[in-house]
Formats: structure tokens, sequence, C-alpha cells
């Protein structure tokens, strides 16, 4: 099997740039990569990167407003996210999630408004919402308990997962996945690693985030898709499985998960 970068932001760069950086993921032996939304206002922009498919290569993305911007987007309810996928290279929803590390409550409360927005049109279109969760937990755990117990279970996964074991395993018990990124390489990660062990390797996927988060030996550069296969080797020896394991049981979980995708 072929690696995916499961959480890319690909609009952060020039056509030009794209064609560059797609060449280095092919190279780096990526099969898949998913440039993720963070405004439904620009939805047509993340459907129209994915024409940069490949022959080797598949573009997909989702459609969502991340909590940074709920002041600035105008609120979607959950059938006009709903509506945003049925594009065939729309294959999630999100970016959405909290984050509670700057702001003020009456932001943090529009921000669970959207969020709960996504989670239900999760629902409806049985597609995964990639989750941020950051100095948030309780509160994304609750919020996941009780519209599965409103609304029934939908696909998930918290990305970039530099949370609690508490939060993991909340997770992990609604049927959620965790996704790792480069920062499982820094050297002042070991609370995260020692999180990462713990959890079942059926539910982990690998991402860059980029272009922010590289990981070592590429940190404080901008990222790209191709490094993921850093970080893929990196959590592979920490989980002490071979690399090729590690490629095929991740991509594995990554269908399991982005149905659309198969």
């Amino acid at each position: 099997m072929r690696l995916v970068d499961s959480h890319c932001h690909l609009d952060f760069f020039s056509d030009e740039e794209l064609v560059t950086l797609l060449d280095h993921a092919e190279e780096a032996k990526l099969g898949e990569v998913v440039t993720i939304g963070t405004r439904i206002s620009k939805a047509d922009m993340q459907k129209r990167i994915t024409t940069f498919t490949r022959p080797d290569l598949k573009v997909w993305c989702t459609v969502g407003t991340h909590p940074e911007y709920v002041q600035d987007e105008a609120f979607a309810t959950a059938d006009e996210i709903a509506a945003l996928t049925d594009h065939p290279q729309v294959i999630g929803i999100g970016e959405t999630g909290l984050d509670y590390f700057y702001g003020e409550p009456h932001v943090f409360i529009k921000q669970q408004e959207f969020f709960r927005a996504h989670l239900q049109a999760a629902q409806k279109t049985q597609l995964p919402v990639c989750i941020h969760a950051r100095e948030a937990d309780e509160d994304i755990a609750r919020i996941l308990q009780e519209e599965t117990q409103n609304g029934g279970s939908f696909p998930f996964l918290i990305h970039c997962f530099t949370s609690s074991l508490a939060l993991a395993q909340a997770a992990i018990d609604l049927g959620g996945y965790i996704s790792i990124s480069g920062i499982a390489t820094f050297k002042k990660a070991q609370e995260l690693r020692d999180v990462i062990v713990q959890l079942p390797r059926d539910r982990l996927l690998v991402e860059t985030d980029s272009p922010y988060l590289a990981p070592v030996p590429y940190r404080g550069k901008r990222n790209e898709p191709a490094f993921v296969a850093h970080t893929a080797k990196y959590v592979a020896a920490l989980l002490d499985m071979a690399e090729s394991e590690f490629i095929d049981q991740t991509t594995s979980n990554f269908h399991r998960l982005f149905t659309k995708a198969r």
C-alpha cells in the first residue's frame, strides 16, 4: 500500500507550488492526500484543487469551517454543509472543532454551535468529520457524546492529536480515529508519545497539517505532504512496527474511515 497524508492544507500554496509539492509527494511514494477545508466560503477552491489529481496520486478534499474562523464565516446549517459534500472528490467534513487557546467565552460558545452543525452534517452523510481540539478536551468529549446520543453515531477523527489520553479514549469509545502529525517527532513531545503507544493501531492515521508543523528533520521549515513519510517512519519505530507494516495499517485505517475514497 502507499502512504496517505490524511490532513494538509493545499490551498495555502500557489498552483505552481502545488505542482512541485505533488511531485515530491509522488517521489515519497504517497498514494493519496486530503486537503482540508477551513472556510465554507472557500469550498469551491477546495474542490478545484482536487483537479491536481494524478494517475498515481489522488487528491481529495473536505469542506468546513475551522473554529478560528467562526467570527468571520457565515453559519452553515447541517443541511447546507451536507449539500457541499455531493462533489465526488469531497470525502469528509471539516475542519471543525474547538480551540480555547485564544478568544473569549462568547467566541467559544459560537465555536460550539458551528461544531455541532458539522457533527450533524456527518450524521446525515456518514462522511467523517475532521476535528480540531486545542485546550478544550472536556467540551470536545462532551459534545461528541451528546451529539451521538441525540442523533446517532457518525465517523470522525481527531486530527493533529496532542490532547490527553482521556480524550483519545473517549473518541475511540465512540468509534473515532486519531491522526498523528509531525509533533510526535519533536524533542519535547514525550508526553504525546506516551499517549500514542497506548492507542489501538487500527485507529491511527498520519498527517502533515502542512504547511505547518514540519517533522524532524525539517522542523522550522515549511511543511509539505511528502514529509509525512518522516512522521510515519518515526511513529512506526515508536510502536515497534516495521515501516511497511505501519504504512499498510494506517492506509487501511484511512480507507475504513474515509469510505468515499475507496
